[in-house]
């Protein structure tokens, strides 16, 4: 291990010789021993594979974007509940102030996305996408069980849209303070997403966001 890793294991966390880490390439996971510590370069003996968990179910998150300590905290709880891309959106009622800084954010947020992945040792870091517009990142996803929560009365519940549901890839749109718009509503609907309720209470965005992903994998996870 080399670089920023190396040091923050070396220096921050004061790996020494002998202690034992799990490592992953995204593909595989090694038990792995600290044969050398030095300022930038710590050297692993691999000691055996271990089994390398991957979700039943390849879930993107459609996220529009919100006040950043939410929408940070929101990346990092997706992370942990198995999301495998995670796409911002610029939705027509997110601040446009937020929306012109998003685009510094993206080292940080790649960065959460990783901690939290190691935290919750996951074998495969959640691909961030670039800020979208919701309608073409609606039309762009032609496969998989697509849904878009929603506020509106006319809404089915999510537990009725999951019902009976065998899905490997699923696509959830969340939307920003205030909702959709009505032509944001209009462009999912051409492009096959089912609106979704999660009840009859206001959710904030990053709150919806656990709620709903933790009934995707109850409802879709085969294992």
């Amino acid at each position: 291990m080399e670089g920023e890793a190396a040091h923050h294991l070396g220096r921050v966390l004061r790996a020494q010789a002998g202690q034992l880490y799990e490592l992953s390439d995204g593909e595989r996971v090694w038990l792995g021993r600290i044969e050398s510590v030095t300022r930038d370069r710590v050297q692993f003996a691999l000691i055996e594979a271990l089994p390398a968990v991957h979700p039943t179910v390849d879930i993107t998150l459609l996220l529009a974007v919100v006040k950043f300590d939410a929408f940070e905290w929101a990346l990092e709880k997706a992370t942990e509940l198995g999301v495998g891309a995670i796409v911002p959106l610029a939705a027509e009622r997110s601040e446009k102030a937020l929306l012109a800084a998003a685009a510094k954010r993206a080292d940080r947020w790649r960065k959460i996305l990783l901690e939290a992945s190691q935290q919750s040792r996951r074998v495969r870091i959640p691909v961030l996408g670039g800020l979208a517009r919701p309608d073409s990142e609606f039309a762009s996803r032609e496969d998989g069980l697509r849904m878009m929560l929603s506020e509106r009365a006319t809404a089915s519940p999510l537990r009725k849209v999951l019902h009976g549901q065998q899905a490997s890839r699923a696509i959830l749109a969340i939307g920003p303070e205030g909702g959709w718009t009505d032509a944001e509503f209009a462009a999912a609907k051409s492009s096959g997403f089912m609106e979704a309720s999660l009840g009859r209470l206001i959710l904030r965005a990053e709150t919806a966001v656990i709620a709903a992903l933790a009934s995707l994998n109850y409802a879709l996870d085969s294992e």
